[in-house]
């Protein structure tokens, strides 16, 4: 996979796998530099105004939302949540809901002119909510894709968890994309070698790293002694839910939670998710976690029909 080099010339084979025809739309990288020195990178699709903001979950980028978009057929930004991506890291690794939402905030007042149909998956769906609850004008509706605040969404199967905690540099990226098939992640090896080109960063002694830092917070965990911190886990847990559900309750427009039913979210999650928010809707599609890489058309015909008609 030496020879690839654009971070957009897998649009088309994408658009091949989804059947969609004619010209693709134009797509544009984006940086925003903030108050703090840190920058914060998007994805722009379209030649007009986007309609619809799509945030991304733990360990993705923005270019996991290609295919959706491609299916979508609207003009859409689609941004890097900080330490992913080409957005900077934190220096005090504080991926929380509440703690990504100003620089979300910053990009979409930058790159929008319209109130948004925000659109965000796992951590990238407690952060949409957070954003909604702060400044209702940038939002007219919302949808949460298989996240609860009760979830950690950083948390994951232990096969993620697992993954990540191996290496944190290889020679190329080859290496990388064999680590990804041996523990059945990816699907194909085309595909595998596609999300690791677009997840992968070459440093500056020629090795190969992740561009998340979760890797690299995942790494340094699983080097630490057995059983430490375990506590203060819990004690963090309860309080993010706390806010999660504080945030979503603040929300003052159409919420709709996707519920993939081989996903995080339980049936019972799903239920409490209707009890605390009755104005909710809950949607159901045959997937995983990861709805809108398994299930673009019909996460996109979802999306279409709650975009309206501005």
């Amino acid at each position: 996979m030496s020879d690839i080099t654009d971070e957009f010339s897998f649009l088309p084979d994408q658009a091949a796998d989804i059947g969609v025809d004619g010209p693709l739309p134009p797509v544009e990288r984006l940086r925003l530099p903030l108050e703090d020195g840190r920058t914060v990178s998007a994805l722009r699709y379209g030649e007009g105004a986007p309609r619809v903001t799509f945030l991304h979950g733990a360990g993705l980028n923005a270019h996991t939302w290609d295919t959706t978009v491609l299916a979508l057929g609207l003009d859409a930004l689609a941004v890097d949540l900080p330490g992913h991506g080409e957005s900077s890291w934190r220096d005090d690794a504080a991926y929380v809901a509440r703690t990504l939402a100003p620089d979300i905030h910053a990009a979409m007042a930058a790159w929008t002119d319209r109130p948004q149909l925000l659109v965000g998956q796992s951590l990238g769906g407690l952060t949409a909510a957070a954003v909604a609850a702060r400044d209702p004008d940038l939002v007219h509706a919302l949808i949460v894709i298989d996240i609860t605040p009760g979830i950690d969404p950083a948390a994951g199967p232990s096969q993620i968890r697992e993954f990540f905690a191996g290496p944190t540099h290889w020679a190329s990226r080859d290496e990388m994309v064999d680590r990804a098939l041996a523990f059945g992640l990816g699907g194909s090896r085309s595909a595998a070698e596609r999300g690791v080109f677009l997840n992968s960063r070459e440093r500056p002694d020629g090795r190969f790293e992740w561009r998340h830092h979760f890797a690299h917070l995942a790494a340094r965990a699983a080097a630490a002694p057995p059983g430490s911190g375990d506590g203060d886990r819990d004690a963090v847990s309860s309080v993010l839910a706390a806010s999660g559900w504080e945030d979503l309750a603040a929300v003052r427009v159409p919420v709709t939670l996707v519920r993939g039913t081989r996903g995080y979210v339980t049936p019972a999650d799903a239920a409490d998710f209707t009890r605390r928010l009755p104005a909710a809707s809950v949607i159901e599609l045959d997937s995983g976690h990861n709805v809108h890489e398994e299930q673009p058309r019909g996460l996109a015909e979802l999306i279409r029909a709650r975009a309206g008609n501005d």
